[in-house]
């Protein structure tokens, strides 16, 4: 981890996008989602950031924030537990008359007096439903070179269908750029348009102070949402540059994405292009090493620790201590902390959530196009 300092703020908001993948959010929020392995998605723009010394991050829960209150700790894994700075977690009513804001304008808006208080000259902001290894510090030397007053970072791809299904279901928001060289000329909110776009990656930097009069003038005027309530009416007057990101990034915008992104992870070359920069830090647990018992056998798979296979695994993602019985086959699927999976059981195209048992000699298959679904703590 870099020990030389950053001279950003990092705020991350974790709520955003959690009716995306209801299955997965019933009980936690989209930055506590498990993923690859033994990860949650905030792991990956939490340790991004620290990696590139930003050292004063702030975390804006909003609801069903108890998992990652637990996994985050205080901050020790991404070296993030000190006196000054560090990671400073706000949930809902934290400050006085506070209330629950859903847009980041509103979320900014009620801790206006902290960042006030704050030292750094910049401030990056990030959601948490994307999974990248990610160099701050290249974004931030862009922003500063270019006298941007804002710099958006986006991906070249085609929208995928879940988000534009989202759009339909009054789901949250989504956003592309109109360029003109770097420069942002027009954001387009929910755009149904096929074809390679400008998809914005909902990353942002902006200077600290700048970024609260924004904010404090479009809150005072009942304002929410940082794209249509500033940067939207705004365009002409202020420079709002675009920061493309070419490198390997997942998208989690539906339950079939969270499976094909995590897929995506049994294959070397995405593999290396996620973990094999700078390291992704993660809550530790002690664990034995994974056992494979005499007899079992294991193709193609990512297998966290703590985890014991008597029976046939393929193609799959097992997170720490999953247990797979004697007999069991289990093909395409992604079993999730603790996963009970009994003698002579036969499973393809699953997810199971944590702490979930399906019982002895069960059949449970799903497909491609849709993976059955386990919920937590469920016995099947």
């Amino acid at each position: 981890m870099m020990n030389s300092n950053t001279n950003a703020l990092g705020i991350i908001f974790p709520n955003a996008y959690d009716e995306l993948v209801p299955e997965l959010t019933s009980e936690r929020l989209m930055a506590s989602i498990p993923f690859a392995g033994r990860y949650r998605m905030i792991d990956f723009v939490l340790s991004s950031m620290a990696n590139c010394g930003i050292d004063n991050i702030t975390v804006l829960v909003r609801e069903n924030y108890f998992s990652l209150l637990d996994h985050l700790g205080s901050g020790r894994e991404w070296d993030l537990s000190r006196k000054n700075g560090g990671l400073n977690i706000f949930p809902p009513y934290a400050q006085k008359n506070m209330e629950i804001y859903t847009g980041r304008v509103g979320m900014l808006g009620s801790i206006l007096g902290f960042l006030k208080a704050q030292k750094e000259k910049y401030v990056v902001l990030s959601d948490t439903n994307i999974a990248f290894n990610f160099d701050f510090k290249a974004l931030l030397d862009a922003h500063i070179e270019s006298g941007a007053d804002a710099t958006i970072v986006y991906t070249k791809e085609e929208l995928p269908e879940s988000i534009m299904k989202a759009e339909e279901l009054n789901k949250g928001s989504y956003y592309t750029l109109d360029l003109d060289g770097e420069r942002v000329k027009r954001i387009h909110i929910n755009p149904q348009e096929p074809g390679m776009q400008n998809f914005s990656m909902n990353v942002y930097v902006f200077e600290r102070e700048h970024l609260i009069d924004l904010v404090n003038e479009a809150f005072k005027a009942g304002g929410l949402y940082l794209e249509r309530d500033i940067l939207m009416p705004q365009l002409n007057e202020l420079k709002v540059n675009a920061y493309e990101y070419k490198e390997y990034v997942a998208r989690i915008g539906s339950l079939k994405e969270y499976f094909d992104e995590s897929m995506k992870l049994l294959e070397d070359e995405n593999l290396e292009e996620l973990f094999g920069k700078n390291p992704i830090y993660t809550k530790i647990r002690d664990d034995n090493p994974t056992r494979y018992i005499n007899g079992s056998s294991a193709k193609n798979v990512m297998v966290a620790d703590g985890c014991v296979i008597e029976g046939e695994i393929e193609n799959c993602i097992l997170f720490r201590g999953v247990k797979v019985g004697k007999g069991a086959k289990v093909k395409n699927a992604i079993l999730m902390q603790d996963t009970v999976i009994e003698a002579g059981v036969n499973a393809e195209y699953v997810i199971t959530d944590k702490k979930v048992k399906i019982s002895e000699g069960k059949e449970i298959k799903g497909a491609n196009t849709k993976p059955f679904f386990v919920r937590k703590k469920e016995v099947v």
